[in-house]
């Protein structure tokens, strides 16, 4: 199996899709490299994928900052001696009204879900160049294919991400640096992402949204697990899961 063995970075690691693709991962025995900025959680998580027999270390990591994910690859490449996927899945979702005006939440977005994907790229893509080989997953949303009220500036990040992984797939192809990409469009998947939206009306509906309709973020966990498992002369590049009684 491709997983096997293969040392995976995960940002966004300490709940939801990058708590359970760890933990999936991990027992189908690659080594897992974690980042969040919630210390406590990711030695929670490294402490649960020992105990099962498994392999992680973990990095308290801020997306926002370049330095925080360079140190992220340092320590997969100390511990582990490379890097084979880089799986850029932090985010936040505090949507609400354009009308609201609130930028510092914006910002915020754009800071977490548009330059900390960058940001992980710019730190793994040098020796991702180098070796000629790895694979970029992140982790985009039904936003980044649709848009819906509220959700204006969270989709215009995932719109972002959407194009920017395409291109990053094209200019390997172009290149023969041989990375591998996947992009990744959840839709309601159980995670904290509706705990963050300060606005009321917006929360209240994107709750009963989620309420209704979410499915566990194991699903996206298996997702991944099959993208990495492909063959290394393929690469499948878009993947939209959600649940089935959800029309997205």
């Amino acid at each position: 199996m491709a997983v096997k063995d293969k040392v995976v970075v995960i940002t966004g690691a300490s709940s939801g899709i990058g708590e359970a693709s760890a933990k999936l991962l991990a027992q189908k025995g690659a080594k897992i490299v974690l980042g969040a900025r919630r210390e406590s959680k990711l030695a929670q998580i490294k402490a649960d994928i020992e105990s099962a027999g498994g392999q992680a270390v973990y990095c308290v990591t801020d997306v926002t900052k370049r330095s925080d994910n360079e140190a992220l690859i340092q320590l997969a490449q100390e511990k582990f001696g490379r890097v084979d996927v880089m799986f850029l899945n932090a985010g936040l979702m505090p949507n609400s009204p354009l009308s609201a005006l609130h930028v510092e939440e914006w910002d915020r977005m754009i800071d977490v879900n548009l330059k900390g994907v960058l940001y992980g790229i710019a730190a793994v893509l040098p020796t991702f160049t180098a070796q000629k080989q790895g694979q970029v997953i992140a982790t985009s949303s039904v936003a980044g294919l649709k848009a819906y009220p509220g959700g204006a500036v969270y989709g215009a990040t995932k719109w972002a991400v959407r194009d920017l992984m395409e291109v990053l797939r094209m200019e390997s192809a172009e290149e023969k640096t041989h990375i591998r990409t996947s992009t990744i469009y959840p839709a309601a998947i159980q995670s904290e992402l509706v705990d963050h939206i300060t606005d009321q009306q917006t929360a209240a509906g994107m709750k009963q949204l989620y309420d209704t309709y979410e499915i566990s973020p194991e699903r996206i966990a298996n997702v991944v697990a099959f993208a990495i498992d492909q063959p290394e002369d393929t690469t499948v590049n878009e993947f939209t899961v959600g649940p089935a009684a959800q029309s997205w």
